[in-house]
């Protein structure tokens, strides 16, 4: 086994960025090594809108400013990905210019480590530096969500980063050749993690492999340290307070980096699996009294982080839905409550919409209030606010939400009334004549089965919306796409019969069993209870071909206005917002 010294020359995958890069400088602080740093972003000349410019919403601005001055449609997603380049390119150059500040040398490949060709590739390019003799496998991704809503994708691209990863690495270079190797694993993977069941399964693969090359390689120094949370951009403030409440000590990152360097300083029989974290715990179910809790958590909303939201403009203007609003308080309050799910909730009420203009506060207070706990329940009202440009107090949302520690089986859903014939309408007709507004991540509706006075029942498939274009409304609690689907009936109904645009306003009584996968067939059926000619009160349940419920709302009330068929045909945002 030797030692480090100044040429060594470490390959290390995700070491330009973040914690892992912060490990690489107090590496190089200490033992003054060369290193190959590997990541995805290509590392290319600034381009010049970016140049000077330091603040993101500058940088946004630039962006769309360069966009069209060269003619092309700066979308949401196209402008957040040029400004996250331009960040990601300064940090990678800010860490190569700290390594050899501290002493080090390194160079940056860019180049994904899931594919084993162009990973050889790319090392070919440096061989000048001299053998590789240390390999720290640093890079992962996550997808944290609750078994039930991960899909494949999600699964594969957690697994590939630290499993394929690590296999293409270790084929790249030969095994023998190897010093040191040093794989940076989790907790979640020892003491496992409510959401990140994917996440688990890959980072206790390292383990096993440090144990297994350890055998196999005796003369190479081994370790898999299995890492807690890190006091880094991932750990928020609120975050924070939850880990403070579990008694979970976070890493300061001065730290975790020195107790690295230890692992690698040590000599002899060094233990090749270190954990150096406590577990992350769901809180136990309340079982009754206790103190209760008010919460509240601060947040920026910005359309450009959020593509969807170019798929409910109305009037030229972007539109927070009112489920996008219910799927952020319940899922705030599932991540407090962690080992809870939100099952119901009542009296919601869309008491002033956000809407993406002038209008858009600097900030918005989610204020979780504890009611009740015990049993296994938890009971929370919840409300958004924010403030006007002259201070006054903006009230947004409103509803009591039930979280439960299990989950009601699914009910079978009893049919209300008859159909009348057979009458399919296409749903592409319904979002092309403006019947309703929705563009394309909320084009759920196949075909409407059959209408009557009484109520409607669609088909429904939900389009594949990636986990980008949900931006900051990640689907987590539940998937809002399916909920607004449920929605859409009034409207359908309200032109049908009144020949106008409907809205929501508040619904009564919601509550969750279980999602709709993407690309998955369900239906929805509509059943009115009450309307005039300018509201309407209705119910609605979303189930699947066995008629097992989704999800049920009931006294959802719209309000309704031939005003609003002409705000719905202006359902694009203006170049200028996007």
């Amino acid at each position: 086994m030797g030692k480090i010294t100044t040429s060594t020359v470490f390959l290390v995958s995700g070491g330009a960025r973040g914690i892992t890069a912060q490990c690489v400088i107090e590496i190089a602080r200490h033992f003054g090594c060369k290193f190959i740093l590997l990541g995805r972003t290509a590392l290319k000349d600034e381009p010049a809108w970016a140049q000077g410019v330091s603040a993101e919403a500058d940088l946004k601005k630039q962006a769309i400013a360069d966009m069209q001055a060269r003619g092309e449609k700066p979308t949401p997603a196209l402008i957040g990905k040029a400004v996250s380049g331009v960040v990601a390119q300064r940090e990678i150059r800010q860490t190569l210019a700290a390594v050899a500040a501290a002493g080090g040398q390194a160079v940056y490949l860019s180049a994904d480590i899931t594919d084993a060709a162009a990973l050889s590739a790319a090392l070919s390019s440096v061989a000048h530096l001299g053998a590789i003799t240390g390999l720290l496998h640093g890079a992962g991704n996550l997808a944290d969500k609750l078994i039930e809503n991960k899909t494949e994708a999600d699964f594969e691209n957690v697994y590939a980063a630290k499993v394929e990863g690590l296999e293409n690495l270790l084929a790249a270079v030969p095994a023998a050749q190897l010093d040191y190797l040093v794989l940076f694993s989790s907790v979640a993977g020892f003491y496992g993690n409510v959401g990140q069941a994917d996440y688990a399964i890959a980072n206790e693969i390292l383990n096993k492999t440090a144990h297994r090359f350890r055998t196999l390689y005796p003369n190479c120094h081994v370790v898999a340290v299995n890492w807690g949370p890190w006091d880094g951009g991932m750990v928020t403030p609120q975050l924070r307070e939850y880990f403070d409440k579990l008694n979970i000590r976070i890493i300061p990152v001065e730290v975790g980096t020195q107790m690295l360097v230890e692992e690698l300083r040590m000599t002899g029989d060094a233990p090749v699996q270190v954990v150096i974290g406590s577990a992350i715990r769901p809180q136990p179910a309340p079982t009754g009294g206790g103190e209760l809790q008010t919460y509240h958590l601060r947040r920026r909303l910005n359309l450009a982080d959020s593509p969807f939201l170019a798929d409910h403009v109305v009037n030229a203007q972007a539109v927070m839905p009112m489920v996008s609003a219910m799927s952020w308080m319940a899922s705030a309050c599932e991540q407090i409550h962690r080992g809870y799910r939100c099952f119901s909730f009542d009296n919601y009420r869309v008491l002033k919409g956000i809407v993406f203009d002038d209008s858009l506060a600097d900030s918005y207070l989610l204020e979780l209030k504890e009611i009740s706990k015990g049993d296994g329940q938890i009971v929370i009202d919840a409300m958004v606010r924010s403030q006007s440009a002259e201070g006054k107090p903006r009230f947004h949302y409103s509803a009591r939400l039930t979280l439960r520690s299990e989950i009601p089986e699914a009910p079978v859903y009893t049919l209300p009334f008859s159909l009348p014939a057979r009458q399919e309408i296409p749903g592409e007709q319904l979002y092309r004549d403006g019947t309703l507004f929705h563009g394309f991540s909320f084009q759920g509706i196949d075909a409407v089965l059959g209408i009557s006075e009484q109520g409607l029942t669609m088909r429904c498939v939900l389009p594949h919306i990636d986990s980008d274009y949900q931006g900051q409304f990640p689907i987590q609690a539940f998937n809002y796409f399916m909920a607004d689907i449920g929605l859409q009936s009034i409207g359908v109904w309200a032109r049908r019969f009144y020949d106008a645009g409907s809205l929501p306003l508040r619904a009564g009584q919601g509550k969750f069993y279980r999602n709709v996968s993407f690309g998955q067939t369900f239906y929805v059926t509509m059943q009115v209870s009450a309307h005039t000619e300018t509201n309407v009160i209705a119910h609605v349940t979303l189930y699947d071909e066995h008629q097992r419920v989704y999800m049920t709302i009931h006294d959802l009330e719209v309000t309704m206005s031939k005003r609003l068929n002409e705000l719905f045909r202006k359902n694009r945002l203006p170049e200028t917002a996007r």
